[in-house]
């Protein structure tokens, strides 16, 4: 049996999820209801913030301030300051306990009844005054002080207070568009709000880019690990992708490669991945930390755009080093088509193989989800790789043959794959295998490094 904790006006039921206050449901979202029943269930001690990270947000990875948010949306909900806990305490550098004395645990043997519709406190005056002069800075003085994760509170109280309200009373005065834009965030921390309309209102251009500045900041330590992450996993899957290559283009039929091609196409797999991935990367780590409603399309149109320019950056480099060094200009080498084609597979592939997050954060999926996540973006980037290929664009093998042909004498080219496909050089057949084997380490290696949990 699930068991049910009791204590002062409060039921806690772990099989119907559901916290009551007197007989009246309080709303929760599931995390913030997990995070209650951690504490609870562990209340003996105090829980450290990276095991209340792995158990609650196990499949995610969260900014620094989603689990204080959490606990103070908690606390609101219990009654509960941090000044003076009764059930919540902080415990400084550590994490957080539950730290009520009297709590009765017992099993849910009939079931509880219905919960009631939670009835509004009585306010002495407007309740709403006081947020709504923290999110639109009628306070310049007091403003200038304010931190986001206060006003964030102070819009999680006006979706309390109620959401439409909120929005009639901050329609068109100043400093509205912010305040749409803490409201719109703070929403999905609230079981219950309303919807919070951006595009289309009056003032959207700013209220959006008010929104994505604040997610931004707020994820910033975690895009940037996520950023480290693609590069290296790229990094490593270009140096595997390379040596192997070298290897069969070293003893493939009517092979004449170097005795050192598998460790050079290492090394230039190395820094193709790494950069490449890291491109990509970047535009995936954006679009997650910014977009909740359309994570989809959002990690799809990043990974594109961040794919293609990096594949821009990378072709003027390499044209220009070979223009400097040797005279000569080689312009079918692979670019912007190629890396956009690409880049919204990764990004379509890793929206379709990882969970949403509920509540924002970065999809961390662990073991077999990890391995299934990189698998599907790997076939994803294989299939795009050889489409890429087949109608005329160049990756980096197809790129290095096209090199192999522009300079007399050169003993390094895709000719030993495409006897072994049985095309007397590399043809269509040779080309879109090429690309297909280059799209799927790419695409793996690249969600592999991206989804590593940071410590």
């Amino acid at each position: 049996m699930t068991p049910r904790y009791r204590f002062e006006e409060f039921t806690v039921s772990t099989a119907r999820r559901t916290v009551l206050r007197a007989g009246r449901e309080v709303p929760l979202i599931p995390r913030y209801f997990d995070l209650l029943v951690l504490l609870i269930e562990q209340r003996q001690r105090a829980v450290e913030r990276g095991e209340i990270l792995d158990a609650v947000w196990r499949d995610v990875v969260v900014s620094d301030g989603a689990l204080s948010q959490a606990v103070r949306t908690l606390r609101r909900a219990l009654g509960d300051t941090a000044r003076e806990p009764r059930f919540i305490r902080t415990v400084s550098r550590h994490g957080y306990r539950f730290v009520h004395a009297d709590v009765v645990e017992e099993t849910e043997e009939a079931p509880a009844p219905p919960a009631a519709v939670p009835a509004a406190p009585p306010a002495a005056g407007d309740p709403f005054v006081p947020a709504l002069r923290l999110l639109l800075d009628d306070d310049p003085v007091a403003g200038a002080r304010t931190t986001d994760d206060a006003r964030l509170e102070a819009a999680a109280s006006l979706h309390l207070l109620g959401t439409s309200e909120a929005l009639a009373r901050i329609d068109r005065r100043p400093g509205h568009e912010r305040a749409r834009a803490l409201l719109r965030e703070a929403r999905w921390d609230i079981a219950g709000a309303g919807p919070v309309p951006i595009l289309g209102q009056p003032g959207w251009p700013r209220a959006f880019a008010f929104l994505v500045a604040l997610r931004l900041r707020r994820a910033a330590r975690i895009a940037a690990a996520r950023l480290g992450g693609a590069a290296a996993g790229g990094a490593v899957a270009g140096a595997l992708a390379g040596f192997a290559g070298g290897l069969l283009l070293q003893n493939g039929p009517g092979a004449g490669a170097p005795a050192g091609l598998p460790t050079t196409l290492a090394l230039l797999g190395i820094a193709a991945g790494g950069v490449g991935a890291a491109g990509v990367g970047a535009g995936l780590a954006f679009a997650e930390a910014v977009a909740r409603s359309m994570r989809g399309v959002a990690l799809a149109v990043c990974g594109a755009l961040a794919g293609g320019a990096t594949g821009v950056t990378i072709r003027l480099v390499i044209r220009g080093f070979l223009a400097g060094m040797f005279g000569q200009d080689v312009p079918a080498i692979g670019g912007g088509f190629e890396g956009i084609a690409i880049g919204a597979a990764a990004g379509l592939g890793y929206a379709l193989s990882t969970p949403r997050p509920h509540g924002g954060g970065m999809a961390t999926p662990r073991g077999l989800a990890r391995i299934g996540a990189a698998l599907v973006a790997g076939v994803l980037c294989a299939t795009a790789g050889a489409a890429v290929c087949r109608l005329g664009g160049n990756l980096a093998g197809t790129s290095l043959n096209v090199l192999a042909h522009a300079y007399s004498g050169s003993r390094v080219g895709l000719a030993p794959l495409a006897r072994i496909l049985g095309e007397a050089d590399a043809g269509p057949l040779t080309r879109t295998v090429s690309g297909g084997l280059e799209g799927l380490f790419f695409g793996a290696g690249l969600v592999t490094g991206l989804t590593r949990r940071p410590r």
